[in-house]
């Protein structure tokens, strides 16, 4: 378990972070999402000693991070891709990293296999691609053989086959009992294999949720067909709903399919056509961050 309490971080006349106060369960995977500029990175370096907060902490199984007795055991972090000396070789760059982690030498040859990077470790990372780099960093996290991964956006600059590798490495992580904790802007990605999300927006913390309930809040479109639309619109303008009528052709918000059809029913209303079409994880993250969005579309 991760439990953040309270963390804030102010830089001159900017508050970047406000009283952000969330926890990550073990055996789950746990999303970071927010628009540009939310506190999602200086949130993710506080959590790992990079940043001191201004009031709040931090706790891993009830310990702060700087307390652990050996933190890469416990919790393995990429931040940044480019956390690698551009001279060195891929196994040189996880031999150093596990030095000074004291963790085994042998680790680095083990790592390298389970992120696919056997064949380049004799390769500098100065040459490797932004998706190497991705993979490599990831390699060092797991050096310790921790058992909390906290990664911001790692598939960044992975291609197709290496995000399919990257989303069933982490939800085979957390089904091992492991925790997860992930910042990303793929939200459809993110839908595919994590279980909540911790939204948050100018700093602050908006939800935190599970998906499903993320998803929930926002209802879908009803779209219904009748050569009564009139009536149906009268009828259903008397609940807490939201009409629009073009000819025989109604969209209604705030309710479900089967409620339109129980109304129709109810009041003789012949249906030709009835169908729902439901929101997507992004039109309802969009709905929650967009107030605090920094630099917001038209």
């Amino acid at each position: 378990m991760i439990t953040v309490s309270g963390l804030t971080k102010q830089y001159g006349k900017r508050l970047a972070v406000h009283d952000m106060t969330f926890e990550v369960a073990p055996g789950r995977v746990t999303g970071f999402v927010g628009p540009n500029g939310a506190g999602k990175s200086t949130t993710m370096r506080m959590m790992v000693g990079l940043t001191r907060p201004d009031s709040g902490d931090v706790r891993y199984h009830g310990i702060g991070y700087t307390s652990l007795k050996n933190p890469a055991r416990i919790v393995g972090s990429v931040l940044d891709a480019r956390c690698m000396h551009p001279g060195r070789t891929a196994r040189n760059h996880l031999r150093a990293t596990a030095a000074l982690s004291g963790v085994p030498a042998k680790r680095a040859e083990e790592v390298l296999a389970e992120v696919g990077l056997e064949t380049a470790a004799d390769q500098r990372a100065g040459g490797f691609s932004l998706g190497m780099r991705q993979r490599l960093a990831l390699a060092g996290a797991l050096l310790g053989d921790p058992g909390i991964l906290l990664l911001d956006e790692p598939s960044n600059g992975l291609d197709p086959d290496g995000i399919r590798w990257l989303r069933t490495y982490l939800r085979n992580f957390a089904d091992r009992g492991g925790t997860v904790f992930v910042s990303s802007h793929l939200i459809a990605e993110l839908s595919m294999f994590a279980d909540d999300l911790v939204v948050v927006g100018g700093g602050r913390l908006l939800a935190a949720e599970s998906v499903d309930a993320i998803t929930a809040r926002s209802a879908g479109t009803v779209i219904a067909e009748t050569p009564q639309a009139a009536a149906l619109a009268a009828v259903l303008a008397s609940s807490d709903v939201q009409v629009e009528i073009e000819g025989d052709r109604l969209e209604v918000r705030g309710t479900t399919k089967t409620a339109v059809s129980q109304i129709a029913f109810d009041h003789g209303i012949r249906l030709v056509e009835l169908t729902e079409t439901s929101r997507s994880l992004e039109d309802s993250l969009l709905d929650l961050t967009r107030a605090s969005a920094e630099f917001a579309s038209a």
